[in-house]
């Protein structure tokens, strides 16, 4: 079987063409939900789709089979058109078990296609899903259209040549659903056939049992009527930039980001890390790249993480840490310290619902106070914020940038959303961008270790055992200048006075604030900032053809702001801010401009919908 001839499917003519679909792949944590959706994207990008995806995790590392706790999904929007969003209701949803239908059956679109492994749906795993009846039974899914197929049983006939066990055989039944799946969307297998070898090349028994079960649910779609309503689709490649393109993740972004900023910074990059969900894929790629002189190292902890970062930099290396904000609320401490002594340090926090625990596979924006102002005393720091998982890379070379001119921690805020999530990217050419090398070329002569350049108020960042360059840092206030030891109530003032001035100034450096879609005065300014950019940007450009007078500002640069993004914001009779927290960039805003911002808040560890910012869109137009 897995000899099969590999085909695309049928000619297109046969095919209906769609801008876009959006599915929905869903069950137990044990039933490679990931990997399916992980194929099907990068199946999807070969293609020349555009896409966006969504990763939706379950909180419990491994909660009962077939109960509800424990149902894994992923969901991708992919299509002809530019596509900003994972979707905001699936098209299709694939559940392999009735915990799968239970969890996600309120998210399809009315009329939407249910794709279920009938075989699953046994009195006992019903109960487990809570399931009073059996839903294929009762009418209740009357409003799609549901293909119901015994795919465990057909996977264990496909793979039973290869001799595996039953449990091992089942393993198999994701690639017989991608199978399927890449049947009616018209989609090569070919490119999963390679993986798998790859993959598996030292268990080619397993390789050969899933390219099997691929193939196999390939042919059933080929040789079966599938039913009422259930058709063939095809989807036109995108009109996209030509170049070099691949699938990313925030993560994965995020860490080449980070290396060819420091490369730009002419610096070597240490990675002080504990691992910590969403935030481990940055450790895990960074980790894959010593080739590049990268070093990681996993700590025994979140302090110890950040104080070897700490003192990576005070060696003359680009410290880099990373969490998700339990983890920075124990890093705090050290945060003030690498205040105090001025050094440079990128602290990259991937966002997750909270508080404490919270809601650990779940994406919200909740940390943006804790990053602005979560720490003691006054110790401002630069905070930049992601807006999607292409645009962590420039975010990176950015944060990397101020950190190291203006020798200050930059904590550059993502959340579980971005860093799991992939699109399309258009792979850079580093060698076209601006390479900002760190001057040390320090006089020893009168050499003072916190005297300052006077444009950038940064002080020099002289490595140990340079000779005429011995000096010592800490906690303890510095006198201006000398850096000694001082408890001068004026010298304290003074030094608190510059560290402020230090980050305000920045404002001078970073580009204006922009206006993504509309105009730039108006009725209604509808401002974000991370990963609420897709939804925004698609509900506001929705807006606008209706001729809705709203405009889209969506911000990089949380701390300081963009110079002129007080001016922008007194051009609109009325500001909105979608969060996924409880209306905390509202707070800021209003705080530092004294703007009348009204809240849209989400908190329920999931990303806006594109319908729930046009509703209120068109609630602040008519109130």
């Amino acid at each position: 079987m897995n000899e099969l001839t590999i085909k695309s499917g049928p000619n297109s003519s046969d095919r209906k063409e769609v801008p876009s679909v959006v599915i929905r792949f869903a069950g137990d944590s044990g039933d490679g939900i990931q990997i399916t959706g992980s194929r099907f994207t990068d199946t999807t990008a070969l293609v020349g789709n555009d896409l966006a995806t969504f990763p939706d995790f379950p909180a419990e590392i491994r909660a009962p089979i077939g109960t509800t706790f424990g149902v894994s999904a992923f969901q991708i929007n992919f299509g002809s058109r530019r596509i900003e969003t994972h979707g905001d209701v699936p098209d299709v949803l694939v559940a392999l078990n009735p915990a799968a239908l239970m969890v996600n059956i309120a998210r399809l679109k009315t009329g939407g296609t249910i794709i279920v492994d009938s075989g699953t749906f046994t009195d006992r795993n019903l109960k487990k899903a809570g399931y009073l009846e059996n839903p294929l039974e009762d009418g209740s899914l009357d409003g799609f259209s549901v293909l119901k197929i015994d795919i465990a049983k057909l996977v264990l006939e496909a793979v039973k040549e290869f001799g595996l066990s039953q449990k091992e055989g089942l393993r198999c039944k994701n690639f017989w659903v991608l199978g399927l799946i890449f049947w009616i969307y018209g989609r090569s297998r070919q490119n999963t056939v390679d993986w798998l070898n790859k993959k598996f090349a030292s268990r080619p028994e397993i390789a050969n049992a899933n390219i099997a079960a691929l193939n196999a649910g390939h042919v059933f779609g080929e040789v079966s009527e599938l039913g009422d309503g259930i058709e063939l689709y095809s989807i036109p490649a995108a009109e996209m930039p030509p170049g070099l393109y691949r699938t990313i993740t925030g993560g994965e972004a995020l860490a080449w980001g980070l290396v060819a900023g420091a490369e730009l910074a002419d610096l070597r990059i240490f990675f002080g890390s504990y691992p910590i969900t969403p935030a481990s894929p940055v450790l895990h790629s960074l980790a894959k790249m010593k080739q590049f002189g990268v070093k990681t190292f996993q700590a025994e902890d979140e302090i110890a993480a950040i104080c070897s970062a700490i003192g990576a930099s005070y060696a003359g290396a680009l410290g880099i840490t990373s969490s998700s904000g339990p983890g920075i609320a124990l890093k705090g401490e050290a945060i003030g310290l690498a205040i105090s002594t001025e050094l440079p340090l990128i602290i990259v926090n991937s966002q997750r619902a909270g508080p404490s625990t919270g809601l650990p596979t779940k994406t919200e924006q909740s940390d943006l106070y804790q990053a602005v102002y979560g720490r003691n005393a006054d110790a401002p720091l630069v905070v930049l914020a992601s807006r999607s998982p292409a645009d962590c890379f420039d975010v990176a070379i950015e944060a990397c940038r101020l950190a190291a001119k203006y020798m200050t921690p930059v904590m550059l805020l993502t959340d579980g959303y971005i860093g799991n999530a992939a699109e399309p990217w258009l792979i850079p050419t580093v060698a076209d961008k601006k390479p900002f090398p760190v001057n040390r070329d320090i006089d020893p002569e009168g050499f003072l270790p916190f005297a300052r350049d006077p444009a950038t108020l940064a002080r020099p960042w002289a490595v140990p055992g340079t000779p005429g360059l011995e000096h010592r840092i800490g906690g303890i206030e510095k006198e201006v200048g000398s850096g000694n030891i001082s408890y001068e109530p004026a010298n304290h003032q003074e030094m608190t006075d510059i560290r402020r001035n230090k980050i305000l100034g920045i404002a001078k450096d970073i580009p204006a604030q922009i206006v993504e879609s509309g105009d730039e005065t108006g009725d209604l300014a509808v401002v974000g900032w991370g990963s609420t950019y897709g939804p925004i940007s698609r509900a506001v450009n929705n807006k606008l053809a209706e001729g809705k007078n709203v405009s889209h500002i969506h911000i990089r640069h949380i701390w300081p702001f963009p110079e002129n993004l007080e001016t922008l914001l007194r051009g609109f009779k009325k500001v909105i801010v979608p969060e996924m927290n409880d209306g905390q960039l509202k707070t800021v805003l209003r705080d530092q401009f004294l703007i009348d911002a009204k809240p849209v808040n989400k908190v329920t560890g999931q990303p806006f919908k594109i319908t729930e910012i046009e509703d209120a869109i068109d609630l602040a137009l008519e109130s």
